[in-house]
C-alpha cells in the first residue's frame, strides 16, 4: 500500500513539475499558424487533419531530440554543433540575427492586429510598438520562473477559447475521423507540408533544451521527465491546432469564405463569427488571437536571447557557463535588445526585398540542418548509450530531414520565381 501510495506522490509530483514543454508548445504556435491551419480547413475540411497530427509528431521529436542532448551530455545543442564542424557555429550565427531582425517586425505586427481591433483608439503601429517594449521589459526583469507561469496562463487562455469554439460550431465526429485517412487532395501538397513543418515551431523548437536547463533539470535522469513534459505540451499544440482546423472546415468550407492570406486573415474570421455568433464570441476570438501571438513573442523574446547567449560565449571559448545563469549575461540582453528596437523601423517603412529573401533563404535551410545534426550527435559516442537514439527517432528525424529538404526547396523554389 505504501509503495503505491509512493508511487502516486511521485506522478502528482512529476505532473507539477512539466513547464518547458508547454512553454516551448506556445512559443512555436503563433499567428501565421493559425492562419496556414485555418486556411487549410477553409478549402479541404477535414481531409488534412492528419497533417497537423503528423506535424506534431515531428516536432516532439525534434525537441525532444534537443532536449536529451542537453541532459545527455550536461552540454548544449551549440556544444555538440561545433563537434560537427566551427561551419555549424557561423552558419546559426548568420540565421539567428538575421531571422532575429526580420522576426521581431512580424510578430510585434501580428500580436497588433487583434489589439487594434479591440482597442482601435491607437494605430497597429503603435501597437506593435508598445507589444516590443512589453516582451523587452517582461523579459528582461523576470527571470524563468514568473517568465513559465505567465506562458502557462497564456496557453491556458487561448486553449480554453480556442477548443470552446471549436465546439461551438459543433463538428460531425465521422467528419473529423475521415481526416485521419492520409488522403491528398488536389492541389493540397503545398499546405500538406505547411502544416507538417510548420505548426509547433520551427528554430524554438531547438531552444526547449535551454529551457530544460534554466527549469533546473540537469543529467539523465531527468530524462523520462521531460519526454513526459514534452509529449504533454505537443499533445494539447495537437489538439489546438484540430480545433483551428475544425473552425476552418465548420465555419469557411461550408459556406465557401476565403480567407485573407497573412495574419489579417484572423481578422476576417472574427467578422464571420460576429456575423454568426454575436460581437461576444467575436471578442472572445480576438483574446485568444492575442494570447497565441502575444506567447509567441514572450517565448522568442526569452528562448532566442538564451540561444544567442550561449551561441556568443561558445565562440569566445565561454560556452560552459550555466543555463541559469545565461539570463543575466550582457549577450542576453543584446539580442533581447536587437529583437525588439532595430526591427521597429520595419514597422514604419516596410520589410524590404531582399531580406525577405533571405530570411525565407535561412528559415527553410535551419530545419533539415537541425534535424540532421540530431539524427549525427545522437548516434556518436559522446552521448551516454542509454541516452541515444533508438530505431523509432532515427526514423522520425530521418523521415523529418528528407521533409524539411523538400520544404526548403519549395520555398527558395517560391522566392526566387
Amino acid at each position: 500500500m505504501k509503495q503505491q501510495e509512493g508511487k502516486a506522490l511521485t506522478i502528482r509530483k512529476s505532473w507539477r513539475q512539466i513547464g518547458p514543454g508547454i512553454v516551448v508548445a506556445a512559443t512555436g504556435v503563433g499567428a501565421g499558424d493559425l492562419v496556414a491551419t485555418l486556411i487549410a480547413g477553409s478549402r479541404f475540411g477535414y481531409a488534412l487533419l492528419w497533417a497537423a497530427v503528423l506535424g506534431c509528431v515531428v516536432k516532439i521529436a525534434l525537441s525532444e531530440g534537443s532536449a536529451r542532448y542537453h541532459l545527455a551530455t550536461g552540454s548544449t545543442i551549440l556544444a555538440g554543433w561545433k563537434i560537427l564542424g566551427r561551419w555549424t557555429s557561423w552558419y546559426f550565427g548568420a540565421y539567428v540575427i538575421l531571422w532575429g531582425f526580420i522576426y521581431g517586425a512580424t510578430a510585434m505586427s501580428a500580436t497588433a492586429l487583434p489589439l487594434t481591433a479591440l482597442f482601435p483608439i491607437i494605430p497597429l503601429p503603435a501597437w506593435a510598438v508598445i507589444t516590443g517594449l512589453t516582451g523587452f521589459f517582461f523579459v528582461l526583469l523576470n527571470r524563468y520562473e514568473t517568465f513559465e507561469l505567465v506562458m502557462k496562463f497564456m496557453v491556458g487562455t487561448m486553449f480554453i477559447i480556442m477548443v470552446s469554439l471549436a465546439i461551438l460550431v459543433t463538428p460531425s465526429l465521422p467528419d473529423i475521423l475521415s481526416g485521419l485517412t492520409f488522403s491528398l487532395p488536389e492541389g493540397a501538397l503545398f499546405y500538406t507540408l505547411g502544416l507538417i513543418g510548420g505548426v509547433g515551431g520551427t528554430v524554438t523548437t531547438a531552444a526547449y533544451g535551454y529551457w530544460v536547463q534554466v527549469k533546473g533539470w540537469n543529467g539523465p535522469r531527468w530524462i523520462p521527465l521531460m519526454r513526459l513534459d514534452n509529449a504533454t505540451a505537443y499533445i494539447v499544440t495537437g489538439i489546438f491546432v484540430i480545433a483551428m482546423l475544425i473552425v476552418g472546415a465548420e465555419l469557411l468550407y461550408s459556406a465557401g469564405i476565403a480567407l485573407e492570406k497573412g495574419d489579417r486573415g484572423l481578422l476576417d474570421l472574427s467578422n464571420v463569427l460576429e456575423a454568426r455568433f454575436g460581437s461576444t464570441i467575436a471578442i472572445g476570438f480576438l483574446i485568444g488571437f492575442a494570447a497565441t501571438a502575444l506567447s509567441s513573442v514572450f517565448g522568442v523574446w526569452h528562448g532566442m536571447s538564451l540561444f544567442f547567449a550561449d551561441w556568443y560565449y561558445h565562440m569566445k571559448g565561454q560556452g560552459e557557463a550555466l543555463s541559469s545563469e545565461r539570463e543575466k549575461t550582457p549577450a542576453f540582453k543584446a539580442y533581447l535588445f536587437w529583437l525588439t528596437f532595430p526591427p521597429m523601423i520595419l514597422l514604419f517603412a516596410g520589410r524590404p526585398f531582399l531580406l525577405v529573401i533571405a530570411y525565407g533563404a535561412f528559415g527553410a535551410l535551419f530545419m533539415p540542418f537541425l534535424a540532421v545534426t540530431l539524427i549525427l550527435l545522437l548516434n556518436s559516442k559522446a552521448v551516454p548509450e542509454e541516452a541515444r537514439n533508438g530505431w523509432l527517432a532515427n526514423v522520425v528525424l530521418a523521415g523529418s530531414s528528407i521533409l524539411f529538404v523538400v520544404l526548403a526547396g519549395q520555398q527558395l523554389w517560391q522566392l526566387f520565381n
